[in-house]
């Protein structure tokens, strides 16, 4: 298998080619439209904090694989799915504010990881980057055996975090920027193509072996309150042509206020009322933004079915926590889908 030299810097192997080599970076000033960036994946992203969005997504595609490197501005809730048969890498670019994957906190030092097939749950705080790998099965487990990291595939795919060291995660981080340096468009032959991949995969997989046996088992941190929390997500979609309150969701759940409280706090980082108001919000939102929602829909209809009565006191809520006023979402949202008419 043809590696690429330490020596020589990945960059200089891409010269000569016939294939476009493609940079492209995407902006978004909604979280459902940095979702739709991602192409591909099943997911949804409910902002959590305060504000006007912004995101950006700068992503590279060869063959099987994917790079890229996501900001977003807000704090989101992220419910995921990768295609079947295929890898996530998520490494965070700087060593503030931790995320977390399915509870698990992925600290400064350390990467996440997911397979296809399984959903997952991302909740980044505001001001994230990270950067992405995703990667078919077939060609990681492949680059594995070749290169003698065949015995890593298995616990790769039964865990949530890998604990790195500082300096490899360094390292893994200038390759993958180093990746999206060219800027513009340029060329890749097959073969530069295969050196691109193997110097990702390398890296990757050379920066969790020393970690391999104290990679985190997959079962994840604090189950029962990462259920309540998800119950009481479903709850109240169920339910979405009402305000759910907090005393109904503890009696549908069969728990005290307080280990709702602490649930909600440990999991989201939020109170249960705050998140109660602010998932109803995003569903507005969502649909607000959604192209099919047709002509005939206004605010007060759309609002209405996620149980907002009190317009005056929905649209304050909506503005403090998009940055924006639930008519200018709706009035965008039409004009970039044919310009049909806003209804008051």
């Amino acid at each position: 298998m043809t590696t690429t030299s330490p020596n020589v810097p990945l960059m200089a192997e891409l010269t000569q080619s016939r294939h476009p080599y493609c940079v492209q970076t995407c902006i978004a000033h909604d979280a459902d439209e940095q979702a739709r960036n991602l192409h591909g994946w099943r997911q949804t992203y409910d902002q959590l904090t305060a504000g006007r969005f912004l995101g950006e997504l700068t992503g590279l595609r060869v063959d099987d694989m994917h790079v890229f490197r996501e900001a977003t501005s807000q704090t989101l809730r992220q419910t995921c799915e990768i295609p079947s048969d295929a890898y996530w890498f998520g490494i965070p670019v700087h060593d503030g504010a931790k995320g977390r994957i399915d509870g698990h906190v992925i600290h400064a030092d350390s990467f996440a990881v997911r397979p296809g097939d399984v959903e997952f749950e991302l909740l980044t705080p505001a001001g994230y980057e990270v950067f992405g790998v995703v990667v078919s099965g077939d060609v990681l487990r492949h680059h594995a055996r070749v290169a003698g990291y065949d015995a890593l595939i298995e616990p790769l795919a039964n865990c949530a975090v890998v604990p790195i060291d500082s300096t490899s995660k360094a390292r893994l981080c200038a390759l993958l920027a180093q990746v999206f340096a060219q800027g513009g468009s340029a060329s890749l032959d097959a073969q530069a193509q295969h050196n691109l991949r193997t110097s990702v995969l390398d890296s990757l997989l050379s920066t969790c072996a020393p970690a391999s046996c104290d990679i985190e088992a997959t079962v994840p941190l604090r189950p029962r309150r990462r259920s309540i929390v998800a119950q009481a997500r479903d709850y109240v979609l169920a339910n979405r042509d009402r305000a759910v309150s907090v005393p109904e969701l503890c009696e549908h759940l069969h728990v005290s206020r307080r280990t709702l409280q602490y649930c909600f706090e440990d999991v989201l980082g939020i109170a249960p009322a705050s998140y109660l108001r602010v998932i109803r919000l995003n569903g507005v939102r969502r649909e607000l933004c959604d192209r099919s929602g047709g002509a005939a829909q206004s605010v007060q209809d759309i609002a209405a079915s996620w149980g907002f009565w009190h317009l005056s006191q929905f649209a304050t809520d909506y503005r403090k926590l998009f940055g924006v006023r639930p008519s200018d979402t709706l009035k965008a949202a039409r004009a970039a889908h044919g310009g049909a008419p806003l209804a008051h």
